[in-house]
């Protein structure tokens, strides 16, 4: 499905703009008509309309903008690999708690390291597919093994369930490393917006009973992963909205209240629970973070953050700051930095990650 060029065909001047969901929804009410789109994007409109309601809201253009601003495709000349399609990581036959696998084509003479991608769309949108650029550009390298999950989204099931697929997930895979070529003690994560708030909890949360959970057949397996690279993924709901962030701030709007619940006492302790912050200690796994200065969507607070509070824990971590970028980017230079990153963490490569921050045009 080719849903992302929606996004990719859009007017220049619609992404010039700090929200282009906003400069595209003249009406403001929170969601795009078909005769708010230009019109030689209009047969795409039912792509991206992932729920069927004849419009899009916020949540399903963010989780277009995402997978269109994704890693590009495998490079011709790379490595061959095996796509393996919705494998069910739990046994419910659930397609929410399945994932894809690619991996290297002689798999069965050399372990490498394995990278999950968590995609994103505000909790209630966006698909392991996804993934699919970032995990096959990975691949086609010769040096990883990737993987994209899907997970419950908040239609179904409120938090901890996401925390709870994600980690299930990581303990199948882990389980499983044998059969698909993988190095069990080297599994790094990456996510974008709300699956960057999955692999910084991930990242962070680690034994902890209340995100671990007992889905699957490998429950006694170890869900800990080795780094993490976080796009722009909210990491403190108790300060998404400023030091004195409230109960009814977070009720504001669509995405958080639908994870978090409706009761004040039992939001309150999800947005704890699901705050990556809430579960640093010392023995993290080092953290690569990329944040846009002009992101609407989660502030860029979000990551300085985690970032300073990682460091305060004396857990390797680094902040790129995106200058001029909104909640969606993409750039050569930070690619080759999260590529040292991974290899660094990875595959025991050498390489100076730089914290400089990168100028998005």
């Amino acid at each position: 499905m080719r849903w992302p060029l929606f996004l990719l065909l859009l007017a220049p001047s619609a992404f010039a703009q700090a929200d282009p969901f906003a400069s595209l929804d003249t009406d403001k009410n929170g969601k795009l008509s078909l005769t708010e789109v230009p019109e030689n994007l209009r047969p795409h409109f039912p792509l991206v309309d992932t729920n069927g309601d004849k419009s899009v809201d916020r949540a399903e253009f963010q989780a277009a903008l995402i997978a269109a601003n994704s890693l590009p495709k495998a490079p011709a000349g790379g490595a061959a690999f095996s796509h393996f399609k919705n494998i069910d990581y739990v046994g419910g036959k659930n397609p929410r708690q399945a994932l894809d696998l690619i991996v290297p084509k002689d798999a069965a003479t050399k372990k490498r390291p394995l990278v999950v991608f968590i995609h994103g769309g505000g909790w209630l949108a966006g698909r392991k597919e996804d993934g699919l650029p970032v995990a096959r550009l990975l691949a086609s390298s010769g040096d990883y093994v990737a993987a994209t999950i899907n997970y419950r989204l908040t239609q179904e099931a409120q938090w901890p369930a996401q925390i709870h697929d994600c980690k299930a997930a990581i303990r199948f895979l882990r389980a499983n490393a044998a059969e698909y070529g993988i190095d069990p003690d080297h599994i790094g994560i990456m996510g974008m917006s709300a699956g960057g708030q999955l692999v910084s909890v991930l990242g962070t949360g680690n034994d902890e009973p209340l995100l671990e959970g007992t889905l699957g057949k490998f429950a006694k397996i170890s869900s800990r992963v080795q780094c993490v690279v976080n796009f722009f993924g909210p990491t403190d709901f108790l300060s998404f909205f400023g030091p004195d962030t409230t109960f009814e701030k977070l009720m504001k709007g669509e995405m958080i209240p639908k994870l978090l619940g409706t009761k004040k006492e039992e939001v309150m302790e999800n947005a704890r629970q699901a705050s990556a912050v809430t579960w640093i200690s010392k023995d993290d796994a080092p953290f690569l973070t990329a944040h846009g200065t002009e992101d609407t969507l989660v502030p860029l607070a979000q990551a300085e953050e985690i970032h300073a509070k990682l460091k305060k824990a004396a857990v390797e971590s680094h902040l790129i700051v995106m200058q001029g970028a909104g909640h969606g980017f993409a750039n050569d230079d930070l690619n080759r930095r999260i590529k040292t990153f991974l290899d660094k963490e990875l595959r025991g490569i050498p390489g100076e990650i730089s914290d400089a921050p990168i100028k998005v045009n």
